[in-house]
Parts: structure tokens; C-alpha cells; sequence
């Protein structure tokens, strides 16, 4: 099945821009804010992010509040912060051989940098991988993680996969099933998460009376470490 995948691959797969690199740091950007992040929203804030801060050390560097700044319309802004605190790590002490040492580094996106990056033998695990290893019941080696990614993207789709399409569906055991819609995010719209971006983006045009702000919103951002308080004024973090 690897074979008649990799074949597909060769065709099919994906051009995106963090696929042209083996530079650890470019490709951890690129893991970062692919969580819960779409690829077409990601693309050009990846650009633009490299673009600004080439290397770690440029990115270590920079202010806490201007890597929130930048990371605005992203979405889980802790990222942001997590990112930033993982640079200053890996510029004071170098990489980690366990890279989840990382801060907002679990297994998968320490596989994906492992993989992608260092060519370790490693196959990262996401939810489009965990789909097709599901479905096919097959196994994959870690030569295949890129075609698995697009697989799963692209042709097995969580519920209504296209089989006719799909490079494995001779062999595999679950095609032509459709499944039961997955659950969805709860609308952003009039939600608490909207309320703290609210909140946030107001903060970081300037800093704002905290009387003048959500309160809830504020008191969430600063246990997050997003917003700093003092003396009744918001601000970003130093």
C-alpha cells in the first residue's frame, strides 16, 4: 500500500512552503500554526512571520508583545507566547534531543520537526494520518508522512471520504463508508473566545484602563500570560 501511496504522492502532493526547508526552526513555525489552523490561512502568515524573524535567535530577540502583535488573527494566541519562550530556550541552550522540553511542544509536532527537519525515523501522527491508519488498517513507514497528510486532507475525508479517487481503495477494508459528522467547534461568534480577542486586540493597539475592558476576558488573558496588569492599566506582556 506504501508503494501505490508514495506513487500518488509524486502527483498529488501538496506544494506548501514549509516543504521546501530542513531548517528546524521554519518548520516548528510552520507546526505551530498549523494547530487548529487552517493551511490556506496559514501560508501567508508563514511567509510574512520568516520574513520578519528569519532564525531563532531574530525571533528570541524580539518583545513578547510585538510576537502577539504579529500573531494576531491566528487564533490561541498562547501560541504565539509559546513559540516566542521556545526560541529564547533553544537560542540560550540549543536544541533538545527531547524537543516536547519545548514550551507548547507535544509528541506530534516534536515528531513533525524530528521528521521533516532532522530526518529522523519517526512517522508524526496528526488527524489526517490517524484517519488513513484507521481506515486502511495499514502500515506506513515514515517515508510516507507527507502523502499520509495529504491522503487525509485531501481524499479521506473525515466524513464523506472520495474513495473513487483515493490510491488505496483496492485494498482497503473501509471504503465507500461514510460517517456520522464530526462534532464542531462551538461558534466564535458571541462566544468567550471572542470576547478575549476582542479584549487582546484592543490591548494591543495600546494599553487600556482595565475598568474599560471585559473583565472576565482581561482576567483570562493575564492568567495566560497574554496581558500584563499594573496599577489598573492593560498592556502586553514585556
Amino acid at each position: 500500500m506504501e508503494e501505490a501511496l508514495l506513487a500518488w504522492f509524486r502527483t498529488n502532493g501538496r506544494d506548501l512552503p514549509w516543504r521546501r526547508t530542513r531548517d528546524p526552526y521554519a518548520i516548528l513555525v510552520s507546526e505551530v500554526m498549523l494547530q487548529q489552523t487552517q493551511v490556506a490561512r496559514v501560508i501567508p502568515r508563514y511567509l510574512a512571520w520568516l520574513a520578519r524573524w528569519p532564525s531563532v535567535e531574530a525571533l528570541a530577540a524580539e518583545s513578547p508583545a510585538d510576537v502577539i502583535r504579529e500573531w494576531q488573527g491566528l487564533g490561541y494566541n498562547r501560541r504565539a507566547l509559546n513559540l516566542h519562550r521556545a526560541a529564547c530556550r533553544i537560542a540560550a541552550d540549543g536544541w533538545p534531543e527531547d524537543l516536547t522540553e519545548l514550551p507548547g511542544v507535544g509528541r506530534y509536532t516534536a515528531n513533525a520537526v524530528a521528521r521533516f527537519a532532522l530526518d529522523r525515523p519517526v512517522l508524526p501522527i496528526d488527524v489526517n494520518v490517524r484517519r488513513v491508519l484507521d481506515r486502511s488498517e495499514a502500515s506506513f513507514g515514515p517515508a510516507a508522512a507527507h502523502a499520509l497528510m495529504d491522503l487525509g486532507a485531501t481524499i479521506c475525508l473525515a466524513r464523506i471520504p472520495r474513495c473513487g479517487e483515493c490510491p488505496l481503495a483496492s485494498a482497503c477494508p473501509s471504503r465507500g463508508k461514510r460517517y456520522e459528522p464530526l462534532r464542531k467547534q462551538g461558534r466564535f461568534e458571541g462566544s468567550f473566545r471572542q470576547r478575549r480577542a476582542v479584549a487582546l486586540n484592543l490591548v494591543s493597539e495600546r494599553p487600556r484602563r482595565r475598568s474599560s475592558l471585559d473583565e472576565d476576558a482581561v482576567a483570562a488573558l493575564a492568567a495566560d500570560g497574554l496581558v500584563q496588569v499594573r496599577s489598573g492599566l492593560v498592556s502586553l506582556p514585556d
